[in-house]
């Protein structure tokens, strides 16, 4: 004979279509949100499919099967924080929806504590509001958490794509390769300028590097200053530079901060630096 635990986790799987169909019932119209009743069918799909998770992972803390709820609770956090990031969606309205369905899910409790009133006892219910409500809570923190990570990661992912980006070391034959700026460069860029290149020019077995400044608009005395520490970290590991596209307030600026690039090979455009330099050792 069947536990009246075993007898409410059965009658919330039972119902889960039901709970779902409730909830999605109470849906607000919020344009390009995945929880808008304007959602397509696709987003409904996998709210209902989520949803289902969620039912089945409370009840079964309800049940009493707390091993089992850890391993669900993880599942969920991390089926539902991945979707969420991938729908651009803010934390905060995860929390909206999943708190209008624990209104539901409690709701479904007490219709079943009312069709079985002979069986449940006072100590039953207490004990389910209360587990139901840590249940829930414990969701809450795992998926923030996951959520927390899975941004984290992303945004180092992006931030090393922008700095590969922004520092493009491109090997064009033998030992010679060519470093394209474009745009301004600010200070922050130019620190990172100073501590990637040297290591993808070691990488790629770089010893000549052509610097091109030709599409670069601005640069203020400190970032001088550090294009300038570059070329001399590059000539402490062997490499070579030769520096391109110097446009005259470049120059200008180099030449007001005492900066010494007579050491440095200096070409009015890439194309003429590559062409002088063709056949030539380090």
């Amino acid at each position: 004979m069947k536990t009246v635990n075993e007898k409410l986790y059965d009658y919330l799987l039972v119902n889960a279509e039901k709970m779902t169909d409730e909830w999605l019932s109470k849906r607000d119209l919020k344009i390009g949100s995945v929880y808008s009743s304007a959602a397509d069918d696709q987003a409904v799909g996998m709210l209902r499919k989520q949803n289902r998770l969620t039912i089945r992972s409370i009840a079964t803390r309800l049940s009493g099967q707390s091993g089992h709820f850890e391993a669900l609770k993880k599942k969920w956090a991390e089926l539902v924080a991945e979707s969420r990031i991938r729908s651009n969606t803010p934390i905060h309205e995860v929390f909206d929806a999943v708190m209008r369905f624990r209104t539901i899910y409690w709701s479904f409790i007490e219709r079943f504590i009312r069709a079985n009133n002979d069986e449940v006892l006072r100590a039953d219910v207490l004990r389910w509001g209360s587990e139901m409500n840590e249940a829930f809570d414990e969701l809450f923190h795992e998926f923030s958490v996951t959520y927390h990570e899975i941004t984290e990661e992303r945004l180092i992912a992006q931030q090393s794509l922008i700095q590969e980006l922004g520092t493009p070391v491109i090997k064009i034959d033998g030992e010679r390769g060519i470093l394209p700026l474009i745009g301004d460069i600010d200070t922050d860029r130019a620190r990172i300028l100073k501590t990637v290149v040297p290591e993808r020019c070691s990488e790629l077995d770089i010893t000549h590097l052509f610097i091109d400044l030709s599409g670069v608009t601005i640069i203020d005395t400190m970032v001088a200053q550090q294009m300038y520490e570059l070329t001399q970290i590059l000539g402490l590991l062997g490499i070579r530079s030769t520096v391109t596209g110097i446009r005259p307030e470049i120059a200008q600026t180099s030449i007001h901060l005492g900066l010494d690039f007579g050491m440095i090979s200096t070409y009015g455009s890439l194309r003429q630096a590559l062409e002088e330099t063709r056949g030539q050792g380090r």
